[in-house]
């Protein structure tokens, strides 16, 4: 394992027992299953977008960008209104745009706004030079991507 590698993995262990630590007596908690991905990436303000494969044959997906604002913010590919769709979003300047019914969102509103056609916000922490995302908040998105639930035209 390279340097950064080994960095970033001490830092997701310690990141997982962040919970547990000031906290008197018991055992520290199991950890959480965390996906990473480096800062740096998202420097240039393009959103990136990824894929979670679930139980249940799901795939979640989300995409992670760094607003105008210099903030690092993450969101399902999905939102409360058009996700039956599947269409999610895509990225105009400095705008998400919904693919089915084309509102726009500033970057600086994901992860920040919630409801209605806003990307549906995901939790991420930034840990040194990470951003990581608990597996569990990305499956708590698996009904924005449950399409056995979608309305029939």
């Amino acid at each position: 394992m390279g340097k950064m590698n080994g960095g970033i993995a001490l830092l997701l262990i310690g990141a997982a027992f962040f919970g547990w630590i000031g906290k008197a007596g018991g055992a520290p908690p199991s950890p959480s299953p965390m996906v990473s991905y480096l800062v740096k990436n998202f420097e240039d303000g393009k959103a990136r977008f990824y894929e979670y494969k679930a139980e249940g044959n799901f795939t979640i997906k989300y995409f992670i960008i760094k607003s105008s604002d210099g903030v690092v913010r993450a969101a399902f590919d999905a939102c409360d209104v058009c996700w039956p769709e599947g269409k999610g979003y895509f990225q105009q300047g400095d705008f998400m745009v919904c693919r089915n019914c084309g509102k726009r969102f500033a970057s600086v509103r994901v992860n920040e706004v919630k409801g209605g056609c806003n990307p549906a916000p995901l939790s991420r922490q930034l840990v040194g030079p990470a951003v990581v995302i608990k597996v569990a908040d990305i499956l708590e998105g698996k009904k924005y991507f449950d399409f056995s639930q979608r309305r029939r035209k």
